[in-house]
């Protein structure tokens, strides 16, 4: 099976996965075309992006081994390439732990990475509630929601560490929106937000969105990553 060229490398990094210390491998490609993306280039034309070697990749992570934690697998969308876990079988050869980001929309290739202990953490977006018109509007493309929802449920029913997380866009996920999220997903113990940035959007009108004012999302984070400790038990005071 063919491993898929890897479009990107970032040797460390301390915020792609919450804990770790991970190298960042980017895949080109992707199932979605979110209009606030901002990996377009990665989306719509990655073969105009130089490959980077898997050797070197290979080289950089047995010179580490012992202070990178693991390897984030991201994109793109790295479930749209049938050789995803092959790539991925190289990295726990070498005995390094995996996240994967994802969109959610391939939970047969999900199940199988689990299936399999190729992955053990898991970032998902959840880009909208779950109902067709929205959800499809914020991923550029129809959505085929029983997908999402499939997925969730397979990292709902996982022993991983699983992060799901909705980007808030003024005027189209605000307070609203992430209230009936937090509801539909019920009982995930992470769940983030991320501030909508208007730069260099996939789609030129997104860009004409305003920026979401830090007091609006301090607020917004305050109340649902809040309100997830609190469903949880966590003491707060």
């Amino acid at each position: 099976m063919n491993i898929p060229k890897i479009k990107g490398f970032l040797p460390v990094s301390m915020l792609d996965w919450p804990g770790q210390v991970s190298s960042v491998v980017f895949l080109g490609g992707c199932s979605f075309r979110c209009p606030a993306c901002h990996n377009h280039g990665l989306v719509l034309s990655p073969e105009n992006i130089s490959d980077y070697p898997l050797d070197r990749i290979m080289g950089f992570l047995r010179e580490r081994s012992g202070w990178i934690d693991g390897v984030t697998v991201t994109g793109g969308e790295p479930t749209c390439h049938d050789g995803t876990p092959a790539l991925i079988s190289k990295f726990k050869e070498l005995g390094l732990k995996v996240k994967l980001d994802t969109n959610g929309s391939n939970p047969t290739m999900l199940k199988k990475l689990i299936n399999d202990s190729l992955i053990d953490a898991v970032s998902m977006d959840i880009k909208a509630p779950l109902e067709p018109g929205l959800y499809s509007r914020l991923a550029g493309v129809p959505v085929n929601l029983s997908n999402i929802e499939k997925s969730v449920k397979i990292l709902k029913k996982s022993h991983l560490n699983v992060f799901f997380r909705t980007t808030v866009i003024p005027g189209l996920i605000g307070e609203s929106e992430l209230d009936a999220i937090r509801t539909q997903l019920g009982d995930v113990t992470r769940y983030s937000i991320q501030r909508f940035r208007n730069s260099d959007t996939l789609d030129p009108e997104f860009r004409q969105i305003p920026d979401l004012d830090l007091a609006s999302f301090d607020a917004l984070k305050l109340k649902f990553e809040k309100r997830r400790l609190e469903e949880c038990g966590v003491c707060l005071n």
